[in-house]
């Protein structure tokens, strides 16, 4: 079994790089699924969109949730009464 070892300091990178990787995926092939249907060119097509799609995520996903911790923070949530 190989076990690679990468540092600490990388691991929020590559969790981000992973999960946009599969959910660019999979929302990109859904996606043009629903477009296009299932027929002969899905699979060329979707090929040709994915990329272009995981372009957008990987950045978005990256960055997207610092700022979104920012607005958070200045948001003070209470419990119901």
């Amino acid at each position: 079994m190989i076990v690679l070892k990468i540092n600490k300091k990388y691991e929020h990178v590559l969790f981000t790089f992973f999960m946009a990787f599969g959910m660019s995926c999979l929302i990109s092939f859904f996606m043009m699924a629903v477009n296009f249907g299932f027929n002969s060119l899905l699979l060329e097509k979707w090929l040709h969109a994915w990329p272009m799609a995981f372009a957008l995520a990987f950045p978005t996903a990256y960055f997207l949730p610092k700022g979104i911790r920012k607005l958070m923070k200045k948001i003070t949530f209470v419990e119901s009464e």
